[in-house]
C-alpha cells in the first residue's frame, strides 16, 4: 500500500497553501511541534493557519502510520470490507483520507475531534471529493461526542488517545468499543509512552471480548519487557515543501508508531509470528525478532544452509506477519 499522500489530497492542500507566507507555515509548525514534545496537544492549534501548518506537518506521517495498519489488518482479516467509518479525534481528517484510500468498501464517513480549526481545515480538504458526500464532522469533546454517535463497522482513533487524561481515558476506550460494529483501530505514536497506552488500550478491550487482529499474534500479555517496547515503522517520502517545512535534508521520514487492531468475532488463524525488527543479515545467517503465537518473544537464527527457509527470511521485514517458521 502506498504510504505517501495521494495526489488529490496533495492537491488540496496546496489549494489551502496559496497565498500564505511559508516562512509564518514553518514557525507555527515549529512551535506546534515543540508543544507535542513537550507533552502538549492539540489545543495549541487555534487558527485556521495554525491548523493548516499541523497539517503540513503531520498528516503524511499520520497517513503514512494509518495506512501501515491497516494493511495489517487486510493481510489478516479476508472479510474486512466495512461500509462506514468513524474517526474519533479525527483532527484534518487524515484517518479517515487512509481508510477512504484503501477501502473501497466505505460509504459513509464519521469524523469528531474537539478543535474547531482542525475541524475546519478537514472541511475544505474533503470539499468537493466525490469519496464524501456522506461524511459527517462533529465537533465536541470525545465523551461527549461519542455517547450520541452512531455505531459504525470500523472505529479509528489515530494519535487520539493520548490526548485525554488519564483518568478519561478507559472511558474513553470503552465508548469507541461500545460503538464498533466490526472492527477498532487505535495508533498512537512509537514511543514507550505510546506503546504503553497501546498496551492498556488491548488489556482493557480483551477484557471486553474483542478479538486481537494485529500487530500481535496471540491475546495473551505482550511478551516485552523495558526498555523494549512493541512498535513499527513506516518510511515515507518528503517533498521539497516538506523538507523545508520540517527543515531536514533526507528526502525522506521514517515514522514510527504502535497499534492495535481488534474485532468482535475471531478472524481465522493468527500468523506465526510478527516480526518486531528489521531482520540482520550477515554471510551465515539471518535473525529475526518475532512475537509468536505462543506469547513468546523470541530471536531465529535461520542459517544460510537451510536455503528454503533463509530464501523466505531474505523477504521479512518490519512489522510483517509471518504465517509459517521452518
Amino acid at each position: 500500500m502506498p504510504a505517501n499522500l495521494p495526489p488529490h489530497l496533495k492537491a488540496a492542500l496546496a489549494r489551502l497553501t496559496e497565498g500564505v507566507a511559508r516562512s509564518d507555515i514553518t514557525r507555527r509548525a515549529e512551535a506546534i511541534s515543540q508543544t507535542y514534545r513537550g507533552g502538549g496537544g492539540s489545543a495549541t492549534i487555534r487558527s485556521e493557519n495554525d491548523a493548516l501548518a499541523y497539517a503540513l506537518a503531520r498528516m503524511p506521517a499520520t497517513y503514512a502510520a494509518v495506512s501501515a495498519c491497516i494493511e495489517a489488518i487486510a493481510e489478516l482479516d479476508e472479510v474486512f470490507a466495512p461500509a462506514s467509518l468513524l474517526d474519533v479525534g479525527a483532527g484534518p481528517g487524515t484517518a479517515t483520507w487512509a481508510a477512504a484510500q484503501a477501502i473501497h468498501s466505505l460509504q459513509q464517513f464519521a469524523m469528531l475531534d474537539a478543535n474547531a480549526a482542525l475541524r475546519g481545515i478537514a472541511l475544505d480538504l474533503a470539499r468537493g471529493d466525490g469519496r464524501f458526500k456522506q461524511l459527517d464532522y462533529r465537533q465536541g469533546d470525545a465523551l461527549v461526542e461519542l455517547s450520541v454517535a452512531h455505531e459504525a463497522d470500523l472505529v479509528v482513533a489515530s494519535y487520539a488517545i493520548g490526548e485525554v487524561a488519564d483518568d478519561r481515558r478507559a472511558k474513553l476506550i470503552d465508548l469507541m468499543w461500545r460503538k464498533t460494529r466490526d472492527v477498532l483501530l487505535v495508533v498512537e505514536p512509537g514511543t514507550p509512552a505510546g506503546y504503553n497506552r497501546i498496551v492498556d488500550c488491548r488489556t482493557q478491550l480483551i477484557a471486553s471480548g474483542a478479538h486481537v487482529i494485529a500487530p500481535c499474534p496471540h491475546r495473551m500479555p505482550c511478551p516485552l519487557a523495558a526498555p523494549d517496547w512493541c512498535h513499527f515503522t513506516q518510511r515515507l517520502a518528503r517533498s521539497r515543501d516538506h523538507k523545508q517545512l520540517k527543515n531536514a535534508e533526507v528526502p525522506f521520514e521514517d515514522e514510527k508508531f504502535s497499534y492495535v487492531a481488534v474485532s468482535r468475532t475471531p478472524r481465522g488463524t493468527h500468523p506465526a509470528a510478527r516480526v518486531l525488527a528489521q531482520p540482520s543479515m550477515t554471510k551465515v545467517e539471518i535473525k529475526a525478532k518475532l512475537c509468536n503465537r505462543d506469547g513468546t518473544a523470541s530471536i531465529l537464527a535461520i542459517p544460510r544452509r537451510d536455503k528454503e527457509a533463509y530464501a523466505t527470511a531474505r523477504r521479512w521485514r518490519w512489522g510483517d506477519a509471518v504465517q509459517g517458521i521452518s
